[in-house]
């Protein structure tokens, strides 16, 4: 059975726009720097775990997190963020990562790299999700991605 979370299907996902389900766990600060990627897959696991996430898709959702969150710290400024909530009825969990806008240089891992040791991110991304994309607010910007975690 596929579920779409809160995008058009005829729309491309990045390009969709991003609704707030209404269940939220809340949203938790990070450390704008290279751990904050494993802080944010185990504060997700805790919330999955409440949330009787099945493994499957509690796996995607923390790959996805993983991915958002190390794209901020290499190429965004800091304050970095993680919001977590699920849509009570379809129970999509959608995931915001929010940063304070592009960095003027890339962190230091990705300034080291090769082009074919990074840059694979937003594929992983799209194959885990059902919708994801960003959004500018005043001071930030907002990486926001669904995933289907329909039991």
């Amino acid at each position: 059975m596929t579920v779409t979370c809160v995008y058009t299907p005829n729309m491309s996902p990045r390009h969709a726009t991003a609704r707030r389900p209404q269940a939220s766990d809340g949203a938790w600060p990070l450390a704008h720097r290279p751990e904050a990627a494993r802080e944010a897959r185990r504060i997700a696991k805790r919330v999955l775990t409440q949330w009787r996430v099945a493994d499957e898709a509690a796996n995607s959702v923390l790959l996805t997190v993983s991915e958002l969150v190390t794209n901020a710290v290499e190429h965004a400024q800091p304050p970095l963020n993680l919001d977590l909530s699920r849509d009570p009825g379809t129970r999509c969990v959608h995931i915001e990562i929010s940063d304070g806008g592009p960095a003027a240089t890339d962190g230091d891992w990705a300034a080291s790299c090769t082009r074919g040791e990074h840059g694979r991110g937003l594929e992983i991304i799209d194959q885990l999700t059902a919708a994801h994309g960003d959004r500018q607010e005043p001071g930030h910007v907002i990486h926001w991605a669904d995933v289907d975690a329909h039991a």
